[in-house]
């Protein structure tokens, strides 16, 4: 457990991305030198880990069980036996985020640039590497404060589906290991065809667009606060644009 540097009450835990991958992308890999993982095998791992520090950071998708994993794999009886033994060490147990958040900070740590779990590099050139993904991105955001003075609930979730990070994912155009991840959850051909597809949806919205002018950029963040706070309370239902719609009317 760290502290981001300059910070009082921030906890930052940083993930294990070896033991994490070791199950998220190895597990089902014939041709991984230390396949098939057993539960013996990674506790051993992950009681060596426990060396270095008091908890031992395991992150990864759900879709890691079932989807990334298939059930044909075994991660299903893996898992379910990796908690039965880790437990019979009375040492040992499992947390939360958020009790593991009590412990106090170890140390102090600096984290200037983005971090992800994303590729070799672990930063952004998964999102935002080429520059198709920089000019999807820079179309996507110019649209905002046209969006947000639409009026328009239907327009504000259609574009804000479009914010979504799976999309300049797909455009990415990496190689060896790195590209063949970008290509197994990618539903197009190739990148070229990601990036086509998304251009057309946002010359798309351009046109219904064609009517609006820009938001001043103070309107356009406070905007985007009341939408901010209402994803967290409007459920998904067929009326929740139209929510949107008069939340934006109401403070405009």
């Amino acid at each position: 457990m760290y502290r981001p540097k300059n910070t009082k009450n921030i906890r930052l835990l940083l993930k294990n991305y070896k033991l994490s991958d070791d199950l998220a992308f190895r597990f089902s890999n014939q041709n991984w030198e230390e396949y098939p993982l057993t539960t013996e095998k990674y506790i051993s791992w992950l009681e060596s880990s426990s060396y270095r520090g008091d908890i031992i950071n395991l992150f990864m998708d759900y879709e890691t069980f079932g989807e990334h994993q298939w059930k044909e794999s075994g991660i299903f009886g893996f898992f379910e036996s990796l908690v039965a033994e880790w437990l019979k060490n009375p040492s040992h147990d499992f947390k939360t985020v958020t009790e593991a958040a009590q412990a106090d900070p170890v140390a102090e740590i600096s984290m200037p640039q983005t971090v992800t779990w994303a590729d070799t590099e672990r930063d952004l050139t998964a999102w935002l590497g080429n520059s198709m993904q920089q000019e999807a991105m820079k179309y996507l955001y110019a649209l905002k404060s046209r969006v947000y003075n639409s009026y328009n609930g239907a327009l504000v979730e259609d574009w804000r589906r479009l914010t979504t990070s799976d999309h300049p994912y797909y455009m990415c155009t990496k190689y060896f290991n790195d590209g063949d991840v970008h290509a197994y959850f990618s539903p197009y051909k190739s990148p070229y065809d990601a990036f086509l597809y998304f251009m057309d949806a946002l010359r798309d919205m351009d046109f219904r667009l064609k009517d609006v002018s820009p938001l001043p950029p103070r309107k356009v963040q406070e905007t985007q606060k009341i939408l901010k706070k209402s994803f967290s309370k409007v459920p998904k239902t067929p009326k929740r644009k139209k929510i949107f719609a008069r939340m934006l009317h109401k403070k405009t």
